[in-house]
């Protein structure tokens, strides 16, 4: 059985952080690993409060696993600070993981700052180089950039711009343009597209970590980062289209809408 570590924090609703990747990595019949670095009290309308984990105990929590069940990837979710930034990176380097997919959670669906400002800078100099891929979506990107996106040719200036600081893969998620839900892969100077038509679903909490962490499965089962991003797709596709409605705002998805993946 393959093995998939998830970094992140916890959702206490369930539908995003910790909670969307251990439902993602068991629904892709792998074997879920985790360690937490922040407690969140939130739910579908939005974050109210968030604790940190000590970076020592993150630094815990890593040796606890690579040294017991070596994962085969690893999915890096919300991560608050400096502190906690560095204490996953070094970890990481020592114990030389593989298959890295970093998700820039800086802003929750329901508008909460979950990256601290100073933390920007030391996220793209330190995780970003780590990575396969990093997963920003257009807000992320923007930030990440400073450029404006618009449309198709801002995400692949953007791309572009993030490039010049770290030699990963770039996947923008373009869940945030007006008329579709176009993905850019930008990987070694070349931009590949995944087009998709919008799913009219309000619903959407958790959609980035839930990508991100099928995404990570993926590369686990050897495939290419490409055939990766396809297969996450259509996974993400198919727990939006089962139209899941929970709680009194922007609501979880359906991870579970089919007992194995197709």
């Amino acid at each position: 059985m393959k093995k998939v570590l998830e970094i992140a924090g916890s959702d206490s609703s369930g539908g995003a952080g910790m909670q969307a990747d251990i439902k993602t990595i068991t629904v892709h019949n792998m074997y879920a690993m985790s360690v937490i670095t922040a407690v969140t009290a939130q739910n579908t309308l939005g974050v109210s409060d968030i604790m940190d984990v000590i970076p020592d105990m993150i630094k815990k929590q890593m040796t606890s696993i690579f040294e017991d069940i070596r994962p085969d990837a690893v999915k890096i979710g919300m991560v608050l600070n400096v502190e906690t930034i560095k204490a996953i990176s070094d970890q990481l380097m020592k114990y030389k993981a593989e298959n890295i997919v970093v998700d820039p959670v800086m802003v929750a669906t329901s508008g909460s700052k979950l990256l601290k400002e100073d933390a920007k800078k030391v996220l793209m100099e330190r995780l970003f180089p780590l990575a396969t891929v990093i997963t920003p979506n257009i807000p992320e990107a923007e930030e990440l950039s400073g450029i404006s996106i618009q449309n198709k040719e801002d995400m692949v200036r953007a791309a572009e711009r993030i490039a010049t600081v770290c030699s990963c893969a770039i996947l923008i998620k373009g869940g945030h343009l007006v008329n579709e839900a176009t993905d850019l892969l930008y990987q070694r100077g070349k931009p590949i597209w995944f087009p998709s038509k919008r799913i009219t679903n309000p619903n959407t909490h958790g959609t980035g970590c839930t990508l991100s962490s099928a995404i990570a499965c993926e590369l686990a089962a050897g495939k290419s980062l490409e055939d990766s991003i396809k297969e996450a797709k259509d996974y993400l596709m198919g727990a939006l289209r089962a139209q899941l409605d929970l709680g009194r705002g922007s609501g979880p998805l359906n991870h579970m809408y089919a007992s194995t993946k197709e």
